[in-house]
């Protein structure tokens, strides 16, 4: 590698670190305040940096709310493909992803549950907020190939989330695996009535 390559590089990782630093401010204002409470002044006071070096890095609002949420659809993308790669039990590796969201994994769970919200109204946000039903619709596949069963186990894993969120304490491992295993295990008729 030759000198003058080594400024670069240190110039793009100190970019690279300060943009992770922007997206983390953004996650924190989502978790303190919704995500309707994010505008790029309330990043940068976050942050800690001034509001042009936040629309430096994100010229919209659209493109900061599109980074937070894939930094949050990244690392659910990574457990799950964990869980779809790994030993033992899929169905169970889900339950207990799902039950982090009533303990140590509910600020990002939270913060995943209001940008997916505000998907809705933002179609930038739409392509990366489908990112986890399409992820446990991959894991759902792995354990059957009756598709209805397959958005049966995405209904119930995003409902099951939902409900830890509102409840605001753990969920109990067992019931929710109980009800994953019913939701795939389940399967339609020709008119809509169960097999």
């Amino acid at each position: 590698m030759s000198e003058a390559n080594e400024p670069v590089d240190g110039r793009r990782a100190r970019g690279n670190k300060r943009r992770a630093e922007i997206i983390d401010a953004t996650l924190a204002v989502v978790q303190r305040d919704g995500a309707a409470g994010v505008t790029h002044r309330t990043v940068a006071k976050q942050a800690g940096i001034t509001t042009s070096l936040s629309t430096y890095y994100f010229a919209t609002l659209d493109d900061l709310l599109v980074a937070a949420l894939s930094t949050v659809a990244d690392d659910y993308t990574k457990r799950i493909q964990d869980i779809v790669d790994g030993p033992g039990d899929k169905l169970r590796g889900l339950a207990e992803l799902i039950v982090e969201s009533g303990g140590s994994g509910r600020e990002r769970a939270l913060a995943e549950r209001e940008l997916a919200t505000l998907a809705a109204r933002r179609p930038a946000l739409a392509a990366v907020a489908r990112r986890w039903r399409e992820n446990v619709a991959e894991l759902a596949a792995t354990l059957t190939g009756d598709r209805t069963a397959q958005a049966a186990l995405v209904a119930a894993s995003d409902g099951l989330c939902t409900a830890i969120l509102i409840d605001n304490a753990p969920a109990d491992l067992n019931y929710v695996y109980d009800v994953l295993d019913q939701a795939i295990r389940s399967s339609r008729g020709p008119r809509g009535r169960s097999a």
